[in-house]
């Protein structure tokens, strides 16, 4: 990786922070606190986490208020892990390759890639595609015909845009991303037998769009299936045919959305959570890990639980849960002494 040396005040400038202690040390990395030299950055995310500092061989860290560096020389920081990215950003700044087609990509005739772009080995740039500038595709991406690559876009080894699919600016694909592979769309026939339904939409990414590794984004069976502005994907998501995530919107892990799903702005979906196809989650709403959904959730609700409930009664059916095999003992011993005696009168108890 590149790394870049600062000085700390010039980095807390740059983050616009205050400095407590010696302005003047270099550093020239990041690092974890349990593993940080005298020569990098680290942070204590809260007081938490304050102890580590004790141990810690760190050139200097950033950290909140309340929280004593132990000496060392810090940035004051309201937010520690949003600077500390930052910080990093700026310490280990991304390489990028040179621009320019490597002699082992095949790029149509008829396709546009920009002079500042860089297309890498192996790739493959399809009829009438377009490469914006800056963006960067590395080794072994594909791109059918009529795909369109904004600027300043990264797509990593592996990734297939499928044809027609649109890509904002800044937008970053993991390797192993496929957008606008065909949807999960098929017909019963006279006889029984499943019979393909043509998927002739597209897909369209707006800027500053992430998604993660080995995620998939089917193309629309008509229209799109549109992903909003600054939305994120973590790894191993899938997205089928005509979904509409709005912006800002996060999806974690291993999560699937069935066809015409749609997502307002600011939601957030979280590990293993499963929607029914058809269904509406508002803006700002919840799904917690592994929630199953069968109807739409509320802007601003938040969910749990296959089937979904709300939070709050989710917490209490789980905590029923946790005590129902005492309830079972306890009516299992009313029930015996509730049973007739043979030699009862009358087979009274």
């Amino acid at each position: 990786m590149q790394r870049r040396s600062l000085q700390l005040g010039e980095l807390a400038r740059r983050l616009g922070r205050e400095v407590r202690g010696d302005a003047g040390v270099t550093l020239h990395g990041a690092a974890p606190l349990e593993s940080a030299g005298p020569g990098e950055l680290s942070f204590v995310r809260s007081l938490r986490w304050a102890r580590l500092v004790e141990s810690t061989r760190a050139g200097a860290l950033i950290v909140p208020a309340g929280v004593d560096p132990g000496g060392r020389p810090a940035i004051l920081s309201p937010d520690p892990g949003l600077d500390f990215a930052r910080a990093v950003a700026l310490l280990v700044p991304e390489r990028l390759p040179r621009p320019g087609v490597h002699p082992g990509a095949q790029v149509d005739p008829s396709a546009e890639v920009d002079p500042e772009a860089a297309v890498g080995p192996g790739c493959v740039v399809g009829a009438r595609s377009r490469v914006g500038p800056r963006s960067v595709l590395h080794a072994n991406v594909t791109l059918y015909a009529d795909v369109s690559v904004g600027a300043d876009c990264r797509l990593h080894a592996g990734v297939v845009l499928r044809e027609g699919t649109r890509l904002g600016d800044r937008v970053i694909l993991q390797p192993g991303v496929v957008l606008g592979g065909d949807g999960f769309g098929f017909a019963f026939a006279e006889d029984g037998s499943l019979e393909k339904v043509p998927q002739i939409g597209v897909v369209v990414l707006e800027d500053d769009v992430e998604i993660g590794a080995n995620t998939t984004v089917d193309r629309a069976t008509l229209g799109e299936t549109r992903i909003r502005r600054g939305a994120k994907l973590d790894n191993l998501v899938q997205i089928a045919h005509n979904c509409d995530l709005g912006e800002g919107v996060v999806v974690v892990a291993q999560s699937g959305l069935a066809g015409s799903t749609r997502v307002g702005a600011r939601a957030m979906l979280m590990a293993q959570s499963g929607v029914a196809g058809h269904l509406t989650i508002g803006e700002r709403a919840f799904v917690g890990a592994r929630a199953g959904l069968h109807k739409d959730v509320a802007p601003g609700a938040r969910v749990w639980g296959t089937p979904q409930m709300e939070e709050r009664a989710w917490h209490r059916a789980i905590a029923a849960l946790a005590r129902l095999p005492e309830a079972l003992r306890r009516l299992r011993a009313l029930e015996r002494r509730l049973e007739p005696r043979d030699d009862a009168p009358d087979g009274k108890p």
